[in-house]
């Protein structure tokens, strides 16, 4: 496996030792890994699941050529997941949260493509009672992240007028170690915009609910947790969802110690980034949050964050037409030869390398 040291001297990290002669200076070396979350726009197989409405998913309703299309979406997953983060670490993610998996064996289909095979990524992944048979999953590179346990959560929803419940995705929480650090994982895909925002809003005030249920208890049992939440949020870092429920900031000097810090406000707010796109307005549905721990200055004995990004690479964008600029999906009246209708994110974790 090759592994990128870091060296941060254009970020200041370049400090004086006693005993060294003036102006003669050591710099830091540092561990960089990635960890990633990609909405995979409809990783379906070709199968037809009659416990599902499967069958609605766009590559069943092609008529030709379907084996040939999933080989290709399959590849080009795999090109994009090769890709995030290795011009920098040198490597693909140590650990990549997805969602839009129809179920586990189209992700073997995936890390076994040859793109990501010598990587030897591990799967953790729980079938969601979601209408269409949509699910949520981790993926890990088996050298650097070591499970130690995991388990599914429900996200329990009622429609307002019928009182029925509404089948969602179901939260999946992942613990364990990072390249030796203790590290929680909680991967989501919150209910859709469909009906409307404002309609659609109360569940995914439910879904942050669960989320931040989930966060809190690790927390009960260790303040100090170093906890992620990422997904595909279907809201945006200002929405209800993020800033009240999950109490999300963007102020690092605002986080307190349960708190979350969401680096992707700033991007949405005063840049304007989105992962994906819809009648010319941009949306950041797609983001990766964590605790105060990973934000803590000057102690890189362990894991801190470093940077976070959007992955939105030329080759991952329409090139022309009314969508020029947007995601290039995969499917739009048929396959499109694209990758996703959402961007990936990403963030950067460091920590000092002892000699």
């Amino acid at each position: 496996m090759r592994l990128k040291y870091f060296s941060l001297i254009l970020i200041c990290f370049l400090i004086t030792f006693t005993g060294f002669s003036q102006g003669e200076k050591q710099e830091k070396r540092f561990k960089i890994h990635t960890v990633a979350f990609y909405n995979l726009e409809n990783l379906f197989d070709t199968i037809n699941d009659t416990t599902k409405f499967d069958e609605k998913s766009p590559i069943m309703e092609i008529k030709a050529d379907r084996e040939a299309i999933y080989v290709k979406k399959v590849k080009n997953m795999a090109r994009v997941i090769a890709d995030i983060g290795a011009d920098v670490t040198g490597n693909t993610p140590a650990i990549i949260g997805v969602c839009e998996v129809e179920n586990r064996q189209v992700l073997v289909d995936l890390v076994n493509d040859p793109l990501l095979l010598a990587k030897d990524y591990g799967i953790i992944h729980y079938d969601s009672p979601d209408a269409r048979g949509i699910d949520v999953a981790l993926l890990y590179q088996k050298d650097l992240f070591k499970p130690i346990s995991h388990g599914s959560y429900e996200v329990k929803i009622y429609d307002d007028k019928t009182r029925k419940r509404t089948q969602t995705r179901d939260q999946l929480l992942v613990t364990g170690e990072l390249d030796g650090d203790l590290i929680h994982v909680i991967v989501n895909h919150w209910p859709s915009r469909s009906g409307g925002e404002a309609r659609s809003r109360p569940k995914r005030v439910a879904a942050a609910k669960v989320s931040k249920h989930i966060k809190d208890s690790l927390q009960v049992k260790d303040p100090y947790a170093k906890i992620f939440i990422m997904g595909d949020l279907n809201d945006d870092p200002t929405n209800e969802s993020v800033k009240d429920v999950l109490n999300a900031k963007s102020d690092k000097e605002d986080v307190d110690l349960k708190d979350i810090y969401n680096p992707y406000e700033d991007m949405f707010k005063k840049s304007g980034y989105g992962t994906t796109a819809y009648r010319d307005a941009w949306s950041l549905f797609d983001q990766i949050m964590f605790t105060k721990e990973l934000i803590k200055k000057d102690d890189y004995t362990s894991f801190r964050f470093y940077k976070a990004g959007i992955y939105n690479k030329q080759y991952l964008t329409n090139k022309r037409g009314r969508y020029k600029g947007y995601p290039f999906r995969s499917f739009s009246s048929g396959f499109t030869g694209g990758f996703s209708d959402h961007f990936p994110v990403y963030v950067y974790l460091i920590k000092e390398v002892k000699e």
